[in-house]
């Protein structure tokens, strides 16, 4: 092989001489020696070129035409000429080629190193042996142990979020650079503790940007008072709508006539006996622990009837899925208007013509169930609590329209659907938005929404992180990123990753 090939094929042997290019039972050996010259010492830096002996060492590179690359590179060691040195010896390193205590050439551990932060373990080994290099599973954990984590400055701007090693029993921490969304720092646990301590050794961080959570709160506040904390606006919305869903779910009553029929039956009845026996205990003077107690029923089961005004409030309204049918109700709906007695037979055939492919079962089943009567085939209180919270002019005109009428259905959804849009003009950051805050928990205050009632009351407790979120412009959103992709981390390695292990790929991925 001429040496220009050579040079194009592995430019890595251009500093030093190869002098046989042979294939030993499936590997590509090539034979080189160093060029001589003068070397710097490991210990100290000064060169030499006092020769003490030669050895060779075999040094496994990236593969060439499917096929795994050894180099046996003979090298000296040389006198270290700086009586000062600690070293005696040192043998000469060429750069690219080889490195201290490496079998592997920099850029095959680069490769290495690389799988082992996407894949870890048995997954990168399985990988490797693909890419014409063996390793075992241990041995690529050790390489991803070994990678040094890059040294990130203090950020201004902290993101800062728990996620669940084992959901309910223990979590952990993660930092990171709200403004860019680099990822700082891995902590073990979510206590108080530990999150003083790192702002303590961490100086420099003016806006901590977090989610509700009480502890890491107080966290900040306790190691420095001075930092601005600011709630994420996520969480504030998200907290709005599991607010305004329970407020809705207690208004199922009012709009039912917008969607399916209630059901009566059993369940209906047991449910409206409650509602009388937990309001007669409450009218009698008992206390809701009491009533739970007398009742047999949960205290949270009472507090839920306790809010209902009415005993139709709590019957939910059946969850319909589309069907084939809901493409031809209007036709059903025309035709039943104009012949309450006409045969379902009759129906099916027409439908029929007009595109329908589904059972006659199914279109029994419609009928029966008063389904062709109402607009809307399902109107779960999740959906509807849905179309509140979406902006009108993102809804098509249907919708448009089913959500004025959800709105309309009753004084109280009236409200909620101005406490609603009120709130969604707030989470555009402005300087005035502190004070509008304010006269929005006013006209929470003075509704009859008792759910929205408890949203407006956790405000208040951490009202200047929810200033902070209404009138600046950082946000947690790149936190929480982060901390979706980690749920992908711990995936990938069953859940049983110890901390300094996945502190390591947190970190690099």
């Amino acid at each position: 092989m001429s040496d220009e090939v050579l040079d194009v094929l592995l430019p890595q042997l251009k500093t030093v001489v190869a002098e046989l290019v042979e294939a030993v039972d499936g590997v590509v050996v090539v034979t080189a020696r160093t060029r001589g010259g003068p070397a710097p010492c490991t210990g100290c830096g000064r060169s030499s070129d006092w020769v003490h002996s030669r050895y060779q060492r075999h040094v496994a590179d990236e593969a060439v035409g499917g096929r795994p690359l050894r180099i046996d590179l003979t090298v000296r060691r040389l006198y270290c000429e700086n009586p000062d040195c600690p070293k005696a010896t040192f043998a000469e390193q060429v750069d690219g080629l080889t490195r201290r205590y490496q079998r592997r050439t920099p850029a095959l551990q680069r490769i290495v190193d690389a799988v082992a932060v996407a894949l870890v373990g048995s997954a990168g080994a399985r990988l490797l042996g693909v890419l014409h290099h063996v390793l075992s599973w241990a041995s690529v954990l050790n390489c991803l142990m070994r990678i040094t984590v890059p040294d990130r400055p203090t950020p201004r701007v902290l993101g800062i979020d728990e996620f669940a090693l084992r959901r309910g029993h223990r979590y952990a921490t993660i930092l990171t650079c709200a403004e860019t969304g680099e990822r700082i720092d891995v902590l073990p646990d979510r206590k108080k503790e530990t999150v003083v301590a790192w702002l303590a050794g961490h100086p420099g961080v003016e806006v901590v940007c977090r989610d509700g959570a009480g502890g890491f709160a107080q966290a900040v506040t306790d190691a420095d008072p001075t930092i601005v904390q600011v709630a994420d606006r996520w969480h504030l919305w998200h907290g709005l709508a599991e607010a305004a869903l329970k407020d809705v779910g207690a208004h199922s009553a009012c709009r039912a006539k917008y969607g399916p029929p209630l059901r009566e039956g059993k369940r209906a009845e047991t449910t409206r006996e409650r509602w009388r026996q937990v309001h007669a205990l409450l009218d009698a003077g008992v206390g809701l622990p009491e009533c739970s107690r007398r009742l047999n029923l949960a205290l949270n089961t009472v507090k839920r009837y306790a809010r209902h005004t009415e005993p139709d409030h709590p019957v939910k309204a059946p969850q319909y899925r589309p069907t084939l049918i809901d493409p031809f109700r209007d036709h059903l709906r025309r035709r039943r208007d104009q012949d309450p007695a006409v045969p379902t037979t009759h129906l099916l055939a027409e439908i029929r013509e007009l595109g329908y492919s589904g059972s006659a079962n199914l279109l029994v089943r419609h009928i029966t169930q008063g389904r062709v009567e109402v607009d809307h085939a399902r109107l779960s209180p999740r959906r509807a609590t849905g179309l509140l919270l979406t902006h009108p002019d993102h809804l098509d005109e249907d919708r448009r329209t089913l959500r004025d009428q959800l709105a309309g259905a009753c004084p109280e959804m009236t409200t909620l659907a101005d406490l609603i849009g009120g709130f969604a003009h707030l989470l555009d950051p402005a300087p005035g938005n502190a004070t509008a805050l304010t006269g929005w928990i006013t006209r929470v205050r003075a509704a009859d929404l008792p759910f929205l009632h408890s949203y407006a009351t956790g405000l208040e407790r951490d009202r200047t992180a929810a200033d902070a979120a209404l009138t600046l412009p950082h946000h947690n959103g790149r936190t929480e990123g982060v901390n979706n992709k980690i749920k992908l981390l711990k995936r990938q390695m069953y859940g049983r990753a110890k901390h300094p292990l996945l502190r390591q790929r947190i970190l690099l991925s």
